[in-house]
C-alpha cells in the first residue's frame, strides 16, 4: 500500500520543493509561542541526537584497551626491534 501524502505543512524544509516554498512557509506559525516551540523542538532533536546517547558497555572500555596496548607497542617498538638482533651467551 502507498503512504498517504504528508500535508506541505507538516514537511521538513529538507522535503520541500522550491516550488512548494511559499505555501509551506505561509503554514509555518511565526508567533512568538510559535518560534520559541520550534527553537525548543531543535534543541531536543539535537540533544537527542548528539547528547542523549546509550552511555557505557564493554565495547567503549575494550577499545580503549586495545589503544593503550597499541601505542604502547609503538613507542616501545624501537627497543623492541633492537633486543632481537642482540646474542646472548
Amino acid at each position: 500500500m502507498a503512504d498517504r501524502p504528508v500535508p506541505i505543512a507538516e514537511k521538513r524544509l529538507m522535503d520541500v520543493k522550491l516550488g512548494e516554498l511559499g505555501t509551506w512557509l505561509g503554514g509555518r506559525d511565526f508567533t512568538p509561542n510559535g518560534l520559541i516551540s520550534a527553537i525548543r523542538k531543535g534543541h531536543d532533536r539535537y540533544y537527542n541526537k548528539y547528547i542523549n546517547v546509550k552511555k557505557g558497555g564493554i565495547g567503549g572500555i575494550a577499545m580503549l584497551l586495545v589503544g593503550y596496548v597499541a601505542i604502547s607497542y609503538i613507542w616501545e617498538y624501537d627497543h623492541i626491534k633492537h633486543d632481537r638482533w642482540r646474542k646472548y651467551h
